[in-house]
């Protein structure tokens, strides 16, 4: 493309007629397939791709630092010579590290600073000659809300960028002009814990929940992507491993972290591999710019890093565990409930003849949580489903006023949840139970604890067998003129009922009753437990796993 002249609205005006020209060619000419499919693919589909295409964790950041571009000063020179040399400048890189590269990163700010007249068109030029089939990170950093937010996402989004970088301070509605309606297949990255020192002051601070501003934040991306279907990803840097470590325990096992840091700003690379690729040895974009761009062989330097990651990525995990699987994505508070729960012996695998005859590969006796350490740590479990469940939560608050325990079993699991919702989240619900008799003196009655009349409530339980006991709670909560908001349990079998009936009890429970039904694990979590588990023999996840075929739903 021919250089862009200052002052010259005319020959402005005629390049930018030729160039709209151009790419109205270039669409016609490409194939209707590639067209439809390049629109129409997520930009989680799309980095999956390439990352696997590539086998490469490397994003390459394109920053035309004015220092790199004019060593001596750039005194005298003119917007455009500024402008040409730094689209020469990223030109060069794309075409040096593109075969080395998941994804490419942008960073807007560096080319605003070029000039007013010519620098936003200069991104553009640079965006326009990387290859169709690598996505491209712009690195905005934008934070706003209402008509400034979707404004912001129509000028990053029209120079062709497939994801932006946000600050998420302001919640929800700002990030979602950038991942929703016309752009629900682009993605974002939400400042978490930046690679700056200074992040401690804000992003490092303690909040009531127990958790620090960052792991909330990565609890909300989680959140927000099931909730809204968005493709949210979290920025930490790898200058902080643990914080690494808590952002991706937080986000859960399906967010895509990029971690900065790695190179010129000191972060390890061993560290961030092993504090932040998930449970199948991805999810983990590495960027570095300074570190490819000063390199005397750019391209050397690039397949150099990307052959680094992939080592650091083997120190981790076997060849065979970073293959694509087909287990359901276990989070990590699901991972430390079973955990938890065999190092208490409430979890077993083994032979176990169930009272439908079948013989299960497991068994869970919930009876065993039998100490205040162990109603202490299943609280915790209990509620990271519920807050985590879009079913149960909606923009930080509950879709529930009261906690309700149906006698016996439920009574202590109702009220140590309530408690933990509160001390884990600084969420205060009300805590109910009632009695199997009523009571003919005192206050009298059945029911016990917080008043329920007109009130949503959510049932705690340990397993749905039957249903039985839900059911019944259901009806009770019905005559009161309260409402069964959703269920919560601790593990679902996600099993048939029998070979004939094709629905689960859980299954039928929100089928008849038309309320969701929310367990810490089910049957595939444990599927996944034990294929990443090292400490269990292959017969066993066999044993799981051939259950699940002939009788999961």
């Amino acid at each position: 493309m021919a250089p862009l002249a200052l002052n010259q609205k005319a020959k402005f005006s005629r390049v930018w007629r030729i160039h709209l020209l151009t790419c109205i060619f270039l669409i016609i000419t490409l194939s209707a397939d590639s067209v439809i499919g390049r629109c129409n693919m997520s930009f989680v589909s799309k980095l999956e791709a390439r990352v696997k295409a590539a086998e490469s964790l490397l994003c390459v950041g394109l920053d035309p630092h004015e220092s790199e571009l004019f060593p001596n000063g750039n005194k005298g020179v003119s917007e455009e010579d500024r402008c040409n040399a730094a689209y020469n400048f990223c030109k060069n890189l794309i075409d040096a590290t593109a075969p080395y590269s998941a994804c490419f990163k942008p960073n807007a700010a560096f080319f605003e600073a070029l000039g007013p007249n010519l620098g936003i068109a200069t991104l553009r030029r640079v965006l326009e000659d990387i290859p169709s089939e690598i996505p491209i990170l712009l690195d905005v950093k934008r934070g706003d809300i209402g008509s400034t937010s979707a404004a912001y996402a129509d000028a990053s989004y029209s120079l062709g960028a497939d994801a932006v970088t946000l600050n998420p301070l302001m919640g929800w509605d700002s990030i979602a002009p950038f991942v929703t309606g016309e752009y629900s297949n682009k993605g974002a990255f939400l400042l978490c814990k930046t690679s700056n020192p200074g992040s401690n002051d804000l992003l490092g601070l303690n909040l009531i929940s127990n958790q620090t501003v960052y792991e909330m934040i990565a609890t909300l991306s989680g959140r927000w992507s099931n909730e809204y279907g968005a493709s949210l990803g979290l920025v930490v840097g790898a200058t902080d491993p643990q914080a690494l470590k808590r952002a991706r325990d937080a986000g859960g096992q399906n967010v895509w972290l990029l971690a900065p840091g790695v190179g010129a700003q000191g972060g390890d690379l061993d560290a961030a591999a092993a504090a932040g690729l998930n449970d199948q040895g991805t999810g983990l974009l590495i960027p570095v710019s300074r570190g490819i761009s000063r390199a005397s062989d750019p391209g050397a330097a690039a397949k150099e890093l990307k052959d680094k990651i992939q080592a650091a990525r083997r120190k981790v995990f076997s060849p065979e565990s970073v293959l694509e699987c087909d287990y359901s994505p276990i989070h990590s508070y699901q991972k430390e409930f079973i955990q938890f729960t065999l190092s208490q012996g409430a979890l077993k695998f083994g032979e176990f003849v169930l009272k439908s005859g079948r013989t299960s590969p497991y068994f869970f006796n919930a009876g065993l949580f039998d100490s205040g350490k162990a109603l202490f740590k299943l609280a915790k479990s209990y509620s990271s489903a519920i807050y985590t469940s879009p079913k149960l939560f909606k923009d930080g608050q509950p879709l529930f006023d009261v906690i309700f325990g149906p006698a016996y079993k439920g009574i202590s699991l109702g009220a140590v949840v309530a408690a933990a919702m509160f001390s884990n989240y600084g969420v205060d619900v009300g805590f109910a139970y009632n009695r199997k008799e009523a009571k003919d003196h005192g206050e009298g009655g059945m029911l016990v604890g917080a008043n329920m009349e007109g009130k949503k409530v959510l049932v705690v339980d340990d397993v749905i067998t039957a249903g039985t006991a839900i059911r019944e709670s259901h009806t009770m909560l019905e005559k009161i003129g309260a409402q069964t908001a959703g269920v919560v349990i601790a593990l679902d079998r996600a099993e048939k009922r029998s070979l004939d009936d094709p629905v689960s009890a859980v299954q039928a429970v929100e089928r008849d009753l038309s309320v969701p039904v929310v367990s810490i694990v089910s049957l595939p979590q444990l599927q996944a437990f034990l294929e990443s588990s090292p400490d269990y023999e292959v017969d066993v996840l066999q044993s799981v796993t051939d259950y699940r075929a002939k009788f999961g739903v």
